[in-house]
C-alpha cells in the first residue's frame, strides 16, 4: 500500500531529545505523520513504519541553520534547541523574550531602560556578539520583530569554531520565514490590555516558475501597564527566492524596523533594597522619548554540485541607528529625597558579512565524512555620541511623595561634546569533519583561526581635537573536538572539549595591547528518544574555565612600584560557569505537545588579586541564577464534536540572584568590602491559553501571569524594571 503526503501536509516532527520544532508547512488537513530523525523513517500515527511515502521538496525537514554545517541534531556533541513558528503563535508571543521562556537555561537579564532585552545563558551575556539573524550577526540593541521568524534557534556552550568571537555561553539565531511556490497567507489582528492592538499580514506565493516572494509585515502602537509608557513600531520584510536551476537557489531579504518607544529606567533603589512603589509608578519625565531603526538586506546563495557536495555563499548588510533623550535612572538617597538626571544617546552602526563555505560528504575506505569548511569576514563601523545638558537633572523632590515631585520645565537642550568612532574588522578560516569510524562511534573534529582589528577615534567637539587610540589585533585558534557514541539509532551519548576567546580592553605593564582570554569548554550528556520519539529526553553537563581573566595589575613594569591605574592589566584571574541542563519533550497523543526543562548553574569567580578594587574569590557572578526552569503543554483536539478546541499553558521559574554590580574590596571600608549587589528574589510567571479553529477563522485568547508576580530585571544599579503583571491578550487570523 502507498501513503501519499498532500500538498496541504501539516508536518509535526520531534527532532530528538531537545531540537524539538514543531513546523506548519501549508494548511489544514487531517494527515499528520511523525519524522524520526535518526532513521530517516516516517511512520504513522500508531508507530508503524509506512512502506512507501513520497514527499515533495518544499515538505523536507530543514536544517538547523545554527549549525550551518549540516549535522544532524544526534551528530552534534552539544545542546541545541528550536522553538518553531508553531509554538510561537500558539503561545501569541511579541517579543523574543516570550519566545526565549520555552529555552532551557536561557534567560532575560534586564530590559535597560525599555530599549532592549539582554538574554544570558550558562553565566554568560549573549546580547554583544552572540545574537544572530540568518546567520549574521545583529545589533543586540533593539527588539527584535518575531512575526516573521521561521524559528528561533538556539546553539549552547561554544560556538567559537562556527562563528569566531562570541561568549562561551552560546549563540542565538533567528530565521525568518522564506518565499514559497506554493500560494498562501494570512490576516491577523492581535489585541491586548493597556490599550494592545497590532494588525498584521503575511503573503506568499509564486511569481512565475523561478521566481517566489513572501511579504510579512506589522503595525504595533500599545500603552503599558507603567504609566505614560507608550510604544509604535512598524515592520516590513520582503524576501524573494530565485530558482535558477535544478541546484542553484538564490534568497534575496530585507527588513525594517521602526520603534519608537518611552524611555523607562524602573523603580529605584535605597542602598541594597528596590523602592516599593506602585507597579504603574512611570518616574521619568513625560516627555522620555527613544527612537530605534533597524534594517538588513541579504542575499544567500545555495549551489549543488551534486548530492555530496554544496557551496553556499551569503552576503549581508545591516544598518542600526538608535537614538533617546529624557531622564536617567533613579538613584534617590536614604530619606528618599532625588533629582532626576538627565540623559541622552545616540548609536549607530553599520555591519557588513560575507560568508563561504563547503560542505561535503566522502569516504576512505570504510571511514564516512561529513567536511564543512569556508571563511567569513565582517566590518563594523560604530558610532558613539556624548551628550551633556545644563543643568544636569530635571527636578527634584521625594520618591515616597511623587504627587508632589518638581517636574521640571520644559525640554532642555543638550550638547553634542563628543564622538568616538570604532572602526572592527573580524576574518576567520575554519574547517570540521564528522569522521564515522563505525556506524555507532563518531568522532568530529575541527579548528578555527580568527583575527581581529580593532581601532577607535574620538572626535572631542568641545577641544576640536582627534584622539587615535592603539590599534588593537586580536588573534587566536579555535579548537573542537567532539566524541559521539550511539549504541542505538534512538540513543546517542557525547563528550566534546572547545575553547574559545574574548578580547579585553587595557593594556599591559608595558603599554602593549593586552592579549584576549582563552576559555575552556567541556561538555558531557545523552540524548534519548523513549517508544518511536513519543519522548525525547536530553541530560547535558558542562563546565567553562576562563583561567586568564584579565584584571588590574598589581605592580608596573619595574615589578616594585605599586600600579593604581586600571587599565593596566595582567591575565591573572579566572571565572569557572559550571552546571546541568535537563530537556525532556512529549507527545503521548495526537494534538497534543509538552516540553519542560531545568538546569542548574553556578559561575564564580574562582581566582582574582586580592587588590584593592578587585573582585571576590568564591562570589557568584551577578545575574546568574542557579535554577531555572520552563514548562509549556499545548493540545489541539484533532477530531470529535470539538474539533478545533485548543488549551494550554506554559510556566517559567527564574531562581534567586543578584542585580548590581559585583563585590569588590575596598581597604578604604571597615569591613574591606564594598558591597555592591543586589539581591533579588525567585519568582514564577504562569500563562493559560484557549482558542477555537473553525475552517480559515481561528481565535485564541491568552492570560499571561495569572499569579499577578511582581519581580524585577535588574542592569547593573538601574533599569530595575517591573516585570509585566496580569493581561489578556486575543489573536485573531484568517488563513487564505
Amino acid at each position: 500500500m502507498k501513503y501519499i503526503l498532500l500538498p496541504t501536509l501539516t508536518l509535526l516532527f520531534s527532532l530528538n531529545s531537545f531540537a524539538q520544532e514543531i513546523a506548519s508547512t501549508t494548511e489544514n488537513t487531517n494527515t499528520t505523520e511523525i519524522f524520526d530523525t535518526v532513521s530517516d523513517t516516517i511512520k504513522n500515527k500508531k508507530g508503524g513504519i509506512l512502506k512507501e511515502v513520497i514527499i515533495t521538496q518544499n515538505q523536507q525537514k530543514k536544517p538547523v541553520t545554527a549549525l550551518r554545517s549540516g549535522l544532524k541534531p544526534m551528530d552534534t556533541p552539544q545542546s541545541v534547541q528550536i522553538i518553531g513558528a508553531e509554538i510561537i503563535e500558539q503561545q501569541q508571543s511579541i517579543r523574543l523574550s516570550d519566545v526565549i521562556k520555552n529555552v532551557n537555561g536561557v534567560y532575560v537579564g534586564s530590559a535597560r531602560g525599555g530599549a532592549q532585552e539582554t538574554f544570558w545563558s550558562r553565566g554568560y551575556d549573549m546580547s554583544a556578539n552572540n545574537m544572530f539573524k540568518n546567520g549574521f550577526r545583529l545589533n543586540g540593541g533593539s527588539i527584535p520583530e518575531v512575526l516573521s521568524l521561521e524559528k528561533v534557534e538556539v546553539l549552547k556552550g561554544s560556538a567559537a569554531l562556527l562563528y569566531g568571537n562570541v561568549a562561551p555561553g552560546g549563540v542565538l539565531n533567528m530565521v525568518t520565514k522564506t518565499p514559497s511556490f506554493k500560494q498562501g497567507g494570512e490576516i491577523g489582528m492581535q489585541i491586548g490590555s493597556y490599550s494592545f492592538y497590532k494588525p498584521s499580514i503575511d503573503i506568499y506565493g509564486p511569481l512565475n516558475k523561478i521566481i517566489a516572494y513572501r511579504f510579512t509585515g506589522s503595525y504595533e502602537n500599545s500603552e503599558s501597564f507603567r504609566d505614560v509608557v507608550k510604544k509604535e513600531r512598524y515592520y516590513i520584510n520582503p524576501s524573494f527566492l530565485f530558482k535558477v536551476s535544478d541546484k542553484t537557489e538564490i534568497t534575496l531579504q530585507g527588513d525594517y524596523l521602526k520603534d519608537n518607544w518611552t524611555p523607562d529606567f524602573g523603580t529605584g533603589i535605597i542602598g541594597r533594597e528596590i523602592v516599593d512603589l506602585p507597579r504603574n509608578l512611570y518616574l521619568g519625565a513625560t516627555w522620555s522619548n527613544g527612537q530605534t531603526r533597524q534594517a538588513s538586506v541579504s542575499g544567500l546563495v545555495n549551489h549543488e554540485f551534486n548530492k555530496n557536495w554544496k557551496l553556499n555563499f551569503n552576503s549581508s548588510f545591516q544598518n542600526y541607528d538608535r537614538t533617546s533623550k529624557g531622564t536617567e535612572r533613579i538613584v534617590p538617597a536614604a530619606n528618599g529625597d532625588w533629582s532626576r538626571p538627565l540623559g541622552q544617546n545616540k548609536n549607530l552602526e553599520q555591519i557588513i558579512g560575507e560568508q563561504i563555505s563547503l560542505q561535503g560528504n566522502f569516504t576512505t575506505g570504510k571511514i564516512k565524512h561529513q567536511l564543512f569548511t569556508g571563511v567569513d569576514l565582517e566590518n563594523s563601523f560604530l558610532q558613539a555620541y556624548t551628550f551633556t545638558f545644563s543643568p544636569t537633572t530635571y527636578g527634584s523632590g521625594n520618591i515616597f511623595d511623587f504627587d508632589n515631585f518638581n517636574q521640571g520645565g520644559a525640554i532642555p537642550n543638550s550638547t553634542n561634546t563628543k564622538i568616538v568612532k570604532t572602526d572592527t574588522n573580524r576574518f576567520g578560516v575554519y574547517a570540521q569533519d564528522l569522521i564515522s569510524l563505525t556506524e555507532k562511534f563518531k568522532v568530529l573534529a575541527g579548528i578555527r583561526w580568527s583575527w581581529q582589528e580593532s581601532q577607535a577615534e574620538t572626535f572631542d567637539l568641545i577641544k576640536k581635537t582627534v584622539t587615535e587610540d592603539k590599534k588593537r589585533i586580536d588573534e587566536a585558534f579555535s579548537p573542537k573536538v567532539g566524541f559521539v557514541y550511539q549504541p542505538t539509532k534512538n540513543t546517542s551519548l557525547f563528550a566534546s572539549y572547545a575553547n574559545s576567546f574574548t578580547p579585553n580592553t587595557g593594556f599591559t605593564v608595558y603599554n602593549e595591547v593586552i592579549k584576549p582570554s582563552v576559555i575552556d569548554q567541556y561538555e558531557v550528556g545523552v540524548k534519548k528518544d523513549f517508544w518511536r520519539g513519543i519522548l525525547s529526553t536530553n541530560v547535558t553537563l558542562y563546565q567553562i574555565t576562563n583561567s586568564n581573566l584579565a584584571q588590574t595589575a598589581e605592580f608596573k613594569a619595574d615589578g616594585i612600584t605599586q600600579n593604581t591605574d586600571t587599565t593596566v592589566k595582567v591575565l591573572s584571574g579566572a571565572t569557572k560557569s559550571k552546571g546541568v541542563e535537563i530537556d525532556i519533550i512529549a507527545k503521548p497523543i495526537e494534538g497534543l505537545n509538552i516540553m519542560a526543562g531545568y538546569s542548574y548553574n553556578d559561575m564564580r569567580y574562582t581566582k582574582t588579586s586580592g587588590l584593592n578594587g578587585s573582585n571576590i574569590e568564591g562570589d557568584r557572578l551577578v545575574r546568574t541564577p542557579a535554577n531555572t526552569a520552563n514548562f509549556s503543554l499545548f493540545y489541539k483536539l484533532p477530531n470529535g464534536a470539538l474539533k478545533g478546541l485548543s488549551v494550554g499553558t506554559i510556566a517559567n521559574y527564574i531562581g534567586k540572584r543578584s542585580g548590581g554590580w559585583n563585590n569588590q574590596i575596598d581597604t578604604t571600608l571597615p569591613s574591606g568590602i564594598n558591597v555592591r549587589e543586589i539581591p533579588l528574589d525567585a519568582y514564577t510567571t504562569i500563562d493559560v491559553s484557549a482558542g477555537y479553529e473553525w475552517k480559515q477563522f481561528s481565535i485564541l485568547c491568552k492570560l499571561s501571569n495569572i499569579t499577578n508576580e511582581l519581580n524585577y530585571t535588574v542592569h547593573e544599579n538601574y533599569s530595575v524594571n517591573p516585570i509585566a503583571p496580569r493581561q489578556v491578550m486575543t489573536s485573531l487570523k484568517y488563513k487564505f
